[in-house]
């Protein structure tokens, strides 16, 4: 099944670039369908086939269709051989420890703060203005990053001792978002971002997703 061929739908957004990052640190050749969100393409016949919920990124892998990020950057450290800095689970107590990380960054950072904030301060116009739920969400999302790394200060440097995991890949592109918003958080996680964004995969990555 590594074998088969392929695919990734999407460009343009930090959830895009999450599929498109685990594919270079994995070293994995695939071909991208270019197409972006609130364009029209996500609810062309051809990709709603593929995806109903008419959101990008998807997956294709031979015949399997996968959305959501999360799924899509999991999905692939397990279907196929990891580099040697990446840390997969192996065990159901270390499977756990790093879902609790990525539900928390996909729900409370992701979910609950920044699109919040993308909704009714960048898309305003098909949400509604509304400053207070934008404040809150920013407050949140600088309480929230208090409790990243058990309060290590950045003395560690990935989210798990083990190494490099999906949860840094959410967690990066969490970060940057909330830097292009202005949001307050800990130098530690302005250091891990800076170290993060020199992988030569992320930066890889970066290319395809925002291409010029």
């Amino acid at each position: 099944m590594p074998d088969e061929q392929i695919a990734v739908w999407g460009i343009g957004t930090p959830r895009t670039l999450r599929a498109h990052w685990i594919l270079a640190e994995f070293g994995i050749d695939y071909d991208c369908h270019p197409i972006t969100s609130r364009s029209g393409e996500t609810m062309t016949p051809e990709f709603l086939a593929l995806n109903p919920k008419h959101k990008i990124p998807v997956l294709q892998h031979g015949g399997n269709v996968l959305t959501e990020s999360a799924a899509i950057v999991t999905y692939v450290s397990e279907a196929f051989a990891a580099p040697p800095d990446f840390h997969v689970p192996t065990d159901a107590v270390d499977r756990a420890k790093l879902n609790e990380w990525c539900f928390f960054i996909m729900t409370e950072l992701d979910a609950l703060s920044l699109y919040v904030i993308r909704k009714h301060q960048d898309l305003h116009a098909i949400y509604g203005e509304a400053p207070g739920a934008i404040e809150a969400a920013k407050n949140n999302f600088s309480d929230l990053t208090g409790a990243l790394f058990d309060g290590a200060g950045g003395n560690q440097e990935f989210l798990l001792p083990e190494g490099l995991s999906v949860a840094d890949i959410l967690l990066t592109t969490c970060i940057q978002s909330a830097q292009r918003r202005g949001i307050e958080m800990p130098g530690y996680l302005v250091e891990f971002n800076d170290r993060m964004s020199r992988r030569p995969a992320l930066q890889k990555a970066l290319a395809i997703n925002n291409p010029g």
